[in-house]
């Protein structure tokens, strides 16, 4: 059950990220932060275009990353936990780059994971 329970957060954590950085902003659906604009890359100088395809690219890679690490978790494979440390610190830094405080709640569940793998909780999984 535990298992179950973990692979199906991992990869939901994983699948929300897609749709918060990829889905589409218009006015039935305003996005609360824009994917175009990152603190650390305003000043840079990089076109918004650019910053926008590097932050649904970072959010792919997170994404594919917690899909990994799930899968491998309901196949009771021993990688899991190198995936989803790489899936948190993936996402963390996609959430420090373009950091808006409505993410917050993001950082607290990446956090959570890598809590989680380096207390190797729940043990059941170990």
């Amino acid at each position: 059950m535990i298992t179950a329970l973990v692979a199906v957060f991992l990869i939901a954590h994983g699948l929300v990220h897609l749709a918060v950085w990829a889905g589409p902003a218009g006015p039935e659906r305003p996005m609360s932060f824009s994917p175009t604009h990152s603190w650390v890359l305003a000043e840079s100088g990089m076109p918004r275009s650019a910053v926008n395809v590097s932050a649904v690219s970072l959010a792919a890679v997170t994404a594919l990353l917690y899909v990994i690490a799930g899968a491998a978790v309901a196949a009771h494979s021993g990688g899991w936990p190198d995936a989803a440390v790489a899936a948190a610190v993936s996402g963390l830094v996609l959430k420090a780059v373009w950091f808006n405080p409505w993410l917050l709640v993001g950082v607290l569940l990446d956090a959570g994971v890598l809590a989680a793998v380096f207390g190797q909780w729940p043990a059941s999984l170990y």
